[in-house]
């Protein structure tokens, strides 16, 4: 799995590893972090195209992020797409909640989901919500869900 920085560098050391690094870096200079993990996707054509992020929030001093792209052409409902990226940000944020528990960093799964029933994407909120929350982590959907509702609609717009 291939992870950039918002820059476009590529990450050559795994994931974790960066993570890491970044929370000993950030804490050594006084931050207080808080990690917030989330997934968009655009459909393009015939494409689907998920982008997932890892931010990194230093409290009341911004952020950076961690992406991870991909692309399929698999054909989906909103509802299978909404649910699709709801399970990539469970992933990604099972494969790290274990390193931020050892660093005492808080970790936020964000879906874009509309809380109001009017958007189709509501039809996805309770199975989104039992899921992520079954997993024992806490939710936020918009507003509140910047991660995949601005940071990783960034990366698929």
């Amino acid at each position: 799995m291939t992870w950039k920085k918002f820059s476009g560098e590529v990450i050559h050391s795994s994931i974790l590893e960066e993570v890491e690094q970044a929370i000993i870096r950030e804490t050594e200079k006084g931050f207080r972090l808080k990690v917030c993990i989330g997934t968009d996707s655009q459909v393009k054509g015939a494409l689907t195209d998920f982008a997932t992020v890892i931010v990194l929030l230093r409290e009341h001093h911004g952020g950076f992020m961690y992406i991870h792209q991909e692309k399929t052409l698999q054909k989906m409902s909103i509802k299978e797409r909404m649910l699709v990226e709801v399970q990539k940000s469970i992933e990604t944020a099972y494969s790290v909640c274990d390193l931020l528990d050892l660093y005492d960093v808080d970790l936020e799964v964000h879906a874009d989901i509309n809380t109001n029933p009017m958007f189709k994407s509501n039809k996805a909120l309770n199975e989104a919500m039992g899921y992520i929350l079954s997993m024992g982590f806490i939710f936020k959907a918009k507003p509140e869900a910047f991660a995949s509702s601005t940071c990783a609609d960034k990366m698929v717009h």
